[in-house]
């Protein structure tokens, strides 16, 4: 591909988040456990740096058993992670193709059996999967909009993968850890959303080691109607919302309404004026960072270092 030809394609893609759109590639993984069902699984395509034929794979002593051990690719020695062995599935057609991942600074490849295509969807088309049993799964994907007939995609929490798969790369956030401790105004919150169990985990830990009160929500729609009726109630008492509001701290993908969307709705709205919005998020690049700027993001910070992110907060808030 052209230099030219990747970027248009790159801005065409970035002009998709300006209208809550994104790009999921489907793969299969093989026969679900206990049934003969190849299910669909998906991953937005901004994680993915390539898509290959399997190369050669050299084993790793003591790994875990879910890595097959790593690739040279391009000269990067790359983990190769066996995504059915994770998910439980069974590839009668064998592990055939690889997906690069680049994911909150590290670049993994995934194992899969195929690769079918990729799908342009709004995020309202994606359902969390919050509670229905699938704790790898952040949410549900309908391929053909509303209809009782759609196809489905499950899309994958690569952070708990990552974090099950490699966790002595994923440390807890303790109080003892350099964290600014960072006072807001009295009666406030941070308000944050993230769909993946793992980050809001992460993030709950490093607001309590700042000292930090907040509410935590699991997409941008539960956080944009937890806002509005903040807002509500402080116009009862004659009060702004930033009164009880600190600042917004947003993941980007997210079901049903996603980063993108909640922080220009944010920015958008006079009855939110004052409210700084942090993006955090696992989708690096420059392409992503200065789409934050055109929707009005006071600061962006890639997952996951508590300490940057400490920092962020804090400098956002003093700022």
């Amino acid at each position: 591909m052209s230099t030219h030809s990747a970027m248009r394609e790159i801005d065409e893609r970035t002009n998709l988040t300006g209208n809550s759109m994104f790009e999921l590639l489907l793969f299969r993984l093989g026969e679900a456990n206990g049934t003969q069902k190849r299910e669909l699984f998906g991953i937005n395509v901004f994680k993915v740096r390539e898509i290959m034929v399997m190369p050669e794979i050299t084993a790793m002593v003591n790994a875990p058993d879910t890595v097959m051990g790593v690739a040279n690719i391009r000269g990067q020695m790359i983990p190769v992670i066996n995504l059915p062995k994770i998910t439980g599935c069974n590839p009668t057609k064998g592990l055939g193709i690889l997906l690069v991942t680049e994911f909150a600074r590290t670049t993994q490849a995934f194992a899969v059996e195929e690769v079918n295509e990729i799908v342009r969807l709004e995020w309202k088309q994606v359902l969390s999967a919050e509670g229905t049993g699938g704790g790898l799964v952040t949410s549900i994907a309908r391929l053909d909009g509303n209809s009782e007939n759609t196809r489905l995609a499950q899309v994958l929490d690569v952070e708990q993968i990552l974090r099950d798969v490699f966790p002595e790369q994923h440390k807890d956030v303790a109080e003892s850890d350099a964290m600014p401790v960072t006072a807001i105004p009295a009666g406030s919150v941070v308000l944050a959303a993230d769909d993946s169990a793992v980050a809001r985990m992460m993030i709950e830990q490093g607001l309590k080691a700042m000292g930090i009160p907040y509410i935590m929500t699991k997409s941008g729609k539960e956080a944009w109607d937890k806002l509005n009726a903040m807002q509500a109630e402080a116009a009862l008492q004659g009060k702004k919302a930033r009164d009880k509001v600190s600042l917004v701290l947003t993941d980007l993908e997210m079901p049903e309404m996603d980063g993108f969307t909640l922080c220009r709705n944010i920015k958008q709205d006079s009855r939110f004026g004052g409210i700084p919005v942090v993006i955090h998020s696992s989708l690096t690049g420059s392409t992503n960072e200065s789409h934050v700027k055109s929707v009005g993001a006071d600061a962006y910070v890639a997952k996951f270092v508590a300490e940057e992110l400490g920092a962020t907060i804090r400098r956002v808030l003093e700022g």
